[in-house]
């Protein structure tokens, strides 16, 4: 619909471009069109918006000067609708042929707390795979965003998934990483007071 408004614009620019020279400036159009030999040029057939409603222009008091502006105004705005549409349709035929999948990798991360991805890949999911009651049993995991994951102390196996663009990762490859972190020391227990002997 807009731009069929701008079409119309555009004919009227057109069309008072090529009559100005013959027509006189402060004339308005109502008279000009009146004219029975004059009413079936483009411009006395030429329909504005006034307030909502269709208004054949010939129907108008408005002048041959501001009809030419109005014409002007509305032949820009259609040169610049087209730019917009034309930038619109070139970035949707570029998102349409782009065919960049999503590629992912594994990552077994062993004796650590903390989990992360190589350089090009996102973390999307961090779970502890394997533990011992010797390496503190089940963790919880303490923090997990896009960069890294960690567990509230370290467990003895992790498998982080890191995912991106083909276009943007590296070739994926599934990897087992022994960070080999010291286990906890060992609390000392205390030993119990012997009973005192006579």
């Amino acid at each position: 619909m807009r731009i069929a408004k701008l079409a119309a614009g555009t004919l009227l620019a057109l069309a008072l471009a090529g009559c100005q020279s013959l027509i006189p400036q402060e004339m308005s159009v109502a008279d000009y069109c009146a004219n029975p030999d004059k009413a079936g040029e483009n411009v006395c057939r030429l329909k504005v918006e006034i307030d909502g409603q269709s208004t054949a222009i010939a129907e108008t008091d408005m002048r041959l000067s501001e009809a030419r502006n109005v014409a002007e105004s509305a032949s820009s705005a259609a040169a610049a609708a087209q730019a917009t549409a034309d930038e619109a349709k070139a970035a949707a035929e570029a998102a349409l042929a782009k065919t960049d999948e999503m590629v992912c990798e594994t990552r077994t991360i062993q004796k650590t707390d903390t989990g992360t991805c190589r350089p090009g890949y996102v973390l999307t999911s961090c779970n502890q795979t394997r533990y011992t009651t010797r390496a503190g049993g089940l963790s919880f995991l303490r923090e997990i965003n896009d960069e890294k994951c960690r567990f509230n102390e370290r467990v003895l196996e992790m498998q982080v998934r890191c995912c991106s663009t083909a276009s943007a990762a590296p070739q994926p490859q599934d990897t087992t990483i022994n960070e080999n972190m010291p286990e906890p020391e060992p609390e000392v227990q205390p030993e119990p007071d012997a009973p005192l002997s006579f």
